[in-house]
């Protein structure tokens, strides 16, 4: 007794379809499904996405197996197609199931660059910039490396708990991000049916690398500390102390500035244009330039030695990391001539890294009496619901005019010079170093 038909019948039925009909079909665009003889059908979804499926019975129930698409798949391959599907059903075999099997296998048979690779192109787009790129460098530069030509279904616990020991030996904070990209990257894999299970299940990163320090706190330096810190610039360099002033008048972002490009800065206009590929929010800025940063701009040309970077890396690091390529400086060495700085100086100026510049200017515009909206636009700061959604205004003449205030401000302290209130309600920040 057989526990197999195909189209409900296995007697021989005319074939009816023709490729006049199907074209007709699908230039109407309405969904239908018409059956060609022996099970096979014609299917056209309401998305327009037409197919060619087999329809069958296998121990007396329904089955289907989609044979392709049309027309990559013409009416006469399908036909073979489901000649051939046919004469295995009558041998016994379940092909959707056969199908099914061998997808399986494929899927077991993924790398885990593979996987990574399809949570990338599947999962980024719906993530914010900041977070892509964040997550890729931890994906492409830490865990691919170590673990992306295993299968898969073969990484487990003994894997992951070696890679974050290893990360942890460098950074605890980095640990936990790494094992973060890691897990989605393997939740993901279950939802697609690439791996049965996440082998970051029930591990703990400060069970195996302890618990990370808590986020330091950003620093904010107070009129007392820059007035001694801006005049002692020029011991760390002049384009180094140049970075270090332009940084604090304009409120931008290290990585900003570090790949700003000459052909970014408009000197004629003032102002300097942020990118998008630049920018952390992944949307270009332009940020004013007053008289005096633009001068300190102008200082730096001359000695970027003809490179198209404002601030490039000097030639050994080219030639070490880029093979002589160009490429722009390295922000920690700013960090580390910043630090050296700061203990030269004694308890006059506590230790700060180079985001803290930002976090300073932000507290000084407060209170030399900028409205919170001028200010987060000056930093660049997204506004966020309704505002952001009503106010499309950039703000550029307000900035313009607070960043003039503060450059003021800036080059007071340099100077050594009294500054006082104004008309403009300007209310200088003063405290002393902790």
């Amino acid at each position: 007794m057989r526990n197999y038909t195909t189209g409900g019948d296995m007697a021989k039925q005319v074939e009816k379809l023709s490729d006049v009909q199907i074209r007709h079909w699908i230039k109407a665009g309405m969904p239908l499904a018409k059956a060609d003889g022996e099970g096979l059908t014609f299917t056209l979804s309401t998305n327009g996405t037409a197919s060619w499926v087999l329809r069958y019975r296998y121990a007396g129930k329904p089955r289907e197996l989609t044979l392709g698409r049309y027309p990559d798949k013409s009416l006469t391959q399908a036909r073979e197609h489901a000649r051939k599907a046919r004469s295995k059903i009558q041998d016994g075999i379940d092909v959707a199931r056969e199908k099914q099997k061998a997808s399986i296998q494929r899927a077991a048979a993924k790398s885990l660059r593979e996987l990574a690779n399809d949570y990338s192109d599947k999962v980024f787009p719906s993530l914010a910039t900041s977070t892509v790129k964040q997550r890729r460098h931890h994906i492409e530069d830490v865990i691919l490396p170590k673990l992306g030509a295993l299968p898969a279904r073969e990484v487990d616990t003994a894997d992951v708990v070696r890679l974050i020991e290893q990360v942890g030996e460098r950074s605890k904070h980095v640990a936990e991000l790494v094992f973060t990209a890691l897990s989605e990257i393997f939740k993901h894999g279950i939802a697609r049916h690439v791996v049965t299970a996440n082998p970051c299940a029930m591990i703990s990163v400060s069970a195996i690398v302890g618990k990370a320090e808590p986020t330091r706190q950003r620093l904010n330096l107070t009129d007392t500390e820059l007035r001694v810190l801006l005049p002692a610039l020029p011991a760390i360099g002049e384009q180094n102390a140049l970075t270090v002033k332009i940084r604090l008048a304009t409120c931008a972002r290290i990585g900003e500035l570090a790949r700003a490009e000459w052909a970014h800065v408009d000197f004629e206009r003032a102002q300097w244009l942020i990118p998008d590929a630049n920018s952390k929010t992944g949307k270009g800025f332009t940020v004013p330039l007053v008289p005096a940063v633009v001068e300190w701009f102008k200082a730096l040309k001359p000695l970027a030695c003809g490179s198209g970077f404002v601030l490039p890396a000097r030639q050994s690091r080219r030639m070490k990391n880029n093979g002589g390529k160009e490429i722009h400086f390295e922000q920690r060495a700013l960090n580390s001539m910043l630090h050296k700085l700061c203990d030269q100086l004694g308890n006059k100026v506590r230790r700060f890294t180079p985001h803290d510049l930002r976090s300073t200017a932000r507290s000084h515009l407060a209170a030399l009496g900028v409205s919170l909206i001028v200010a987060e636009r000056c930093l660049n700061h997204s506004l966020g619901g309704l505002v952001a959604v009503y106010d499309q205004h950039d703000y550029m003449t307000e900035r313009r005019t607070v960043l003039e205030r503060w450059t003021a401000f800036i080059q007071a302290c340099e100077s050594g010079e009294k500054w006082a209130a104004d008309s403009d309600n300007v209310i200088p920040l003063h405290g002393q170093a902790a």
